[in-house]
């Protein structure tokens, strides 16, 4: 999810950005701000992207994402707003249980990714999390598609993440029953006195939490997370290179609307069910595209990449099956310097036939061809707190 602030920065505009409600707070620290995504948001602190990184896999982050678009669906019978979003996303929502959260893709019908998403079930209603540059559009095909018994609202506020193996630790401190939370597990939990909804996800690839929660409350909770000496603010920057190492897309740039969730490798978030021979088989946009990739392959798919070398290797780049090649067979989606690592890493999307764990291709760098093996992902092994469902 989430759009990447290395490589789409806004350009820089005098004013009409709009702030998150943790906007004082990230001056107050001495944040590094850009534009992104329409808002004035801290691409990082006087630590340095570098130190929030390693801090965030070795302690505890502390990430403003209030950018992110948040939709409530609901209906007088709650199984009915849940029908009524399987028909635009081929995932399992109808079998979500309450307290529950998933991860979906809303597709189009040309079996593309228009976006991706994070689903919560709240008994009453279900709550979407969506990208920051996606969400007008997909509170508009929300409301267009879905039926009018369904009703799609957006929520107006604050959205933070803490991510990290001392998460849990730092937010049971203020909100004890987290601590009994499972990956992929929402919860309405009172924090400070305030009314917020706690789901133990996020983007890192780390185990930690992202909370919901008026803006009125925003500041109060993150400072006094951040008192906790395992707490330290982490930029977008951080964020980008954090989620590059765990192997997650990133909407705009490894998945799209010329992207289909099977070719992406996330044909694990389309369940038996929703397949050919499931009891709720198709019945989303693309659905013909998608199962049928399922069944037989697509013909290019999301890979990892480590360069041989030390030089970095960016989204855009073009890659070619020899160092000599004239036509590229593919292309760089994301990458970057990783630092848990030591070393840069990228993922891209290249033929089948290329795309096996070892296989050597060249990557294009100003005017320069550079070597790159396909390796598995993720590239930092997932930190997630996991549990019986």
């Amino acid at each position: 999810m989430h759009a990447d602030p290395l490589a789409t920065v806004d350009t820089p505009r005098a004013s009409g950005l709009l702030r998150t409600p943790l906007h004082a707070l990230h001056l107050r620290r001495g944040a590094r701000m850009v534009p992104f995504s329409g808002y004035d948001m801290p691409l990082h602190y006087p630590a340095g992207l570098l130190k929030e990184h390693l801090h965030t896999r070795a302690n505890a982050g502390l990430f403003d994402v209030s950018h992110m678009g948040q939709i409530a669906l609901a209906a007088d019978d709650p199984a009915e707003a849940a029908r009524a979003l399987e028909a635009l996303i081929p995932a399992d929502i109808v079998g979500l249980k309450p307290g529950r959260q998933r991860y979906g893709l809303l597709t189009d019908a040309a079996g593309g990714i228009r976006d991706d998403l994070m689903v919560g079930n709240l008994g009453d209603r279900l709550v979407l999390v969506v990208n920051a540059a996606n969400k007008a559009a997909d509170l508009a095909h929300l409301r267009a598609y879905l039926p009018a018994a369904v009703t799609a609202t957006a929520l107006d506020r604050a959205l933070i993440a803490l991510q990290g193996p001392k998460a849990e630790a730092a937010l049971a401190r203020i909100a004890p029953q987290v601590a009994a939370m499972r990956f992929m597990d929402a919860a309405e939990v009172p924090i400070l006195g305030h009314a917020c909804l706690v789901t133990r996800s996020g983007y890192t690839g780390e185990d930690g939490f992202e909370i919901s929660l008026p803006d009125v409350a925003a500041e109060a909770v993150a400072e006094a997370l951040l008192a906790d000496a395992a707490v330290m603010p982490i930029g977008l920057g951080a964020r980008d290179l954090l989620r590059l190492e765990a192997g997650l897309c990133l909407h705009g740039a490894d998945i799209g609307p010329d992207t289909s969730p099977v070719e992406a490798g996330l044909a694990w978030a389309i369940p038996s069910v929703r397949r050919i021979g499931g009891a709720r088989a198709g019945g989303f946009p693309g659905d013909a595209r998608i199962l049928a990739e399922i069944a037989a392959g697509p013909s290019r798919r999301r890979v990892g990449l480590r360069p041989e070398g030390r030089s970095p290797v960016r989204a855009g780049a073009p890659l070619f099956a020899e160092e000599a090649g004239t036509e590229p067979v593919g292309t760089v989606t994301s990458g970057g310097f990783g630092p848990s690592l030591g070393a840069p890493a990228a993922m891209a999307m290249l033929p089948v036939a290329l795309g096996t764990d070892g296989t050597r291709v060249f990557a294009e760098v100003r005017g320069q061809r550079l070597p790159v093996r396909v390796v598995p992902l993720p590239f930092v092994p997932a930190g997630f707190k996991r549990g019986r469902i």
